[in-house]
């Protein structure tokens, strides 16, 4: 018998060392053996050729910032439903923001001033990085849209108050500029020479968390989720704080701006996108000089070709953009372009897939001319088309500062519009998206961009019959909202100022 268990447990030690053994061949960790041999304990050697950032985030941290945003508002006024202190930390979470404290109520007998007092409350926080000496300083334009005031703090503990030079919202690259000289600065990558799978970090301030380092690869470099650029695709931690952050390689230059994540729950999930810093700096350029972005535009709505499709109308590849709409009257009718035209080549360039096509004409100088290569009933041709001025979003925006003051004055003080054809695919159900906001609405901390879904659970279908809803809404009862932010809906209640 005792031969017999000392077999046992040889056999059982014997198992143990294999394990061990196998263990490290393939780089996992394991608990140290004593008496276990020198192979099994090999697992470190696994991590030799990771790489060591240390130097690296020395070097660029001090130019990466923390950008704080605040917004002016009315002050005295109440929001209903808030009370409960509860709710308002549901609602800080969700939003990520604040909730102003509730102003001490005044004396009943002391009558109301006929105008309020303004006062300044947080908007947001975000991130930024310098590019140069003197103080200019790229993040996203969402970071700074709609903030009354911005202020730019250096990992120094030096807070800057920055004027915003420009900021286009179709690259989301917004451009600072702070008083300040020999001033730590990144340098410049090229962002055309990344390869999937290098590593990459990203430096920024999420959730407020100033100066916060992570690392990870680059999953993609050239991934279609925008009208205007292909973003960079990686597995860098991002959240709420880090857009406008720099993405940066191992040599310490900036390769992009970290601007969005793919997300179902609003908090990181494995991927994250950044803008490639050449696109960016073709927009700061001018910014910098005119603090606006001119692009180019023919007047065509296209779609992507399918592979039937294309081998149907006799091309032999699925390449180019499907012309589904020609603008009345705009370039491409007047150089010929017809509905179901398949545009192959713009000014020499090859289309690949439909998405390319805004990018090569946006960077098309207006009023020059281009040749389009389309292909029409089994044959090429060649077009000449002169390219127009594409809206800027300086000139959007008064467009919007006018249909605002078109609107009547409502009682929530929200400006809505229409979904966007993209919006409408991402909501169903319907819905309008929130252009402005003032006294209720931005103390309770509703935002342009936000996506109202109903009123009062009536379901919003548009911007007409949300200005209906809202004309007979009762002052003196709360108005509850389904708001939506992202990939997250929230119900919030809102009281209404008396006309």
């Amino acid at each position: 018998m005792k031969t017999s268990k000392f077999s046992s447990i040889e056999k059982n030690v014997s198992t143990l060392l294999s394990t061990l053994l196998l263990s490290a061949s393939i780089g996992l960790v394991v608990p140290t053996v004593i008496g276990a041999t020198p192979q099994a304990q090999a697992a470190p050697v696994a991590s030799a050729g990771l790489p060591e950032f240390t130097e690296l985030i020395e070097k660029a941290g001090p130019a990466v910032v923390n950008i704080r945003t605040t917004e002016k508002i009315q002050a005295g006024q109440n929001v209903a439903g808030m009370e409960d202190e509860q709710m308002q930390e549901f609602f800080r979470r969700f939003f990520g923001t604040p909730v102003p404290p509730k102003p001490l109520p005044a004396p009943k007998n002391r009558k109301q001033a006929p105008q309020q007092q303004e006062e300044e409350v947080p908007r947001g926080v975000g991130s930024g990085f310098i590019i140069s000496q003197d103080g200019y300083v790229l993040t996203n334009t969402h970071v700074v849209d709609g903030a009354s005031e911005v202020y730019v703090k250096l990992t120094d503990k030096r807070e800057f108050k920055a004027k915003v030079i420009g900021a286009d919202k179709r690259t989301d690259v917004a451009v600072l500029k702070i008083e300040g000289s020999k001033l730590p600065r990144l340098t410049i990558g090229d962002s055309d020479k990344i390869k999937a799978g290098e590593w990459v970090i990203a430096i920024g301030s999420p959730f407020d968390l100033e100066n916060t380092v992570t690392a990870g690869i680059v999953s993609a470099k050239a991934r279609d989720t925008g009208d205007f650029l292909p973003l960079i695709q990686t597995d860098v931690a991002v959240n709420p704080g880090n857009s406008g952050g720099p993405l940066i390689n191992m040599r310490g230059e900036v390769i992009g701006i970290n601007s969005q994540i793919y997300s179902r729950s609003g908090g990181y999930m494995g991927i994250s996108f950044a803008i490639p810093i050449d696109e960016a700096m073709r927009v700061v350029e001018q910014l910098k000089t005119s603090g606006s972005v001119t692009r180019g535009r023919i007047g065509v709505q296209i779609g992507e070709l399918s592979k039937d499709v294309a081998e149907s109308i006799g091309l032999t590849k699925a390449q180019g953009a499907v012309v589904r709409k020609v603008e009345a009257g705009g370039p491409a009718e007047k150089a010929g372009v017809q509905d179901g035209d398949v545009i192959l080549k713009f000014n020499g360039i090859l289309v690949e897939k439909s998405s390319d096509l805004p990018r090569i004409v946006g960077a098309t100088k207006p009023g020059s001319k281009a040749t389009i290569s389309i292909w029409r009933k089994g044959s090429a041709r060649e077009l000449t088309v002169n390219v127009t001025e594409l809206e800027s979003d300086k000139v959007a925006q008064k467009s919007d500062k006018k249909s605002k003051k078109e609107q009547a004055s409502n009682a929530l003080g929200i400006y809505v519009s229409d979904l966007s054809d993209a919006q409408r695919k991402e909501v169903p159900g319907g819905g309008v998206v929130i252009d402005n906001v003032e006294g209720p609405a931005a103390q309770v901390g509703l935002r342009a961009g936000d996506i109202i879904l109903t009123m009062n659970n009536i379901d919003v279908k548009d911007a007409k019959q949300f200005a209906s809803l809202l004309s007979k809404v009762d002052t003196k009862k709360a108005v509850v909202l389904l708001v939506r932010r992202g990939d997250v809906s929230q119900f919030i209640p809102i009281r209404p100022i008396t006309q």
